[in-house]
């Protein structure tokens, strides 16, 4: 059985959608926001993707399962924000630690782009967190292009090691 995208189960939905909140506001605050504007920003993003706690029209979970059919990891993809329906993001995906190196993450993104195109999609975005060398050559890999770069540099004195 070869590498293949399982439409989430409602039953695993609500938990999913929780920890993956969880864990973007968790990335918002270690990117340097308060946890209120963390908390906030995420809903904007979240709530309109899932009214009543499913995936609104467009959006799509899937469970990435390996060749065995156990569930590896889970991709979230759908529209972007702006008024071009053909635009669409990525907007999680996450392979188990574990499961890594496998090729489960390059299956899932390939998978991911035929599902999106096959839904009127014509360009696929999205976000990657600079310090995940992985993740990012990843993404080059598959002839994704960077269009935007942030940059932080923290100042004041260097942390005292102790």
């Amino acid at each position: 059985m070869p590498i293949t995208l399982r439409p989430m189960s409602a039953d695993h939905l609500p938990q999913w959608l929780a920890t993956s909140n969880a864990q973007y506001i968790d990335e918002l605050v270690a990117g340097g926001r308060t946890r209120e504007d963390a908390t906030h920003h995420a809903a904007k993003f979240i709530d309109p993707a899932f009214p009543d706690g499913r995936p609104a029209h467009g959006y799509a979970v899937f469970d990435v399962l390996n060749e065995a059919g156990a569930v590896v990891g889970y991709l979230w993809v759908g529209p972007d924000t702006s008024d071009d329906p053909a635009a669409w993001w990525v907007w999680d995906i996450e392979i188990d630690a574990t499961q890594r190196g496998h090729g489960y993450g390059r299956t899932a993104m390939l998978l991911g782009e035929e599902y999106a195109y096959e839904h009127g999609a014509r360009t696929l975005g999205l976000n990657v967190v600079g310090s995940n060398a992985v993740a990012r050559g990843l993404y080059e890999s598959l002839d994704y292009e960077a269009t935007a770069v942030q940059m932080r540099k923290r100042l004041g004195p260097a942390p005292q090691e102790g």
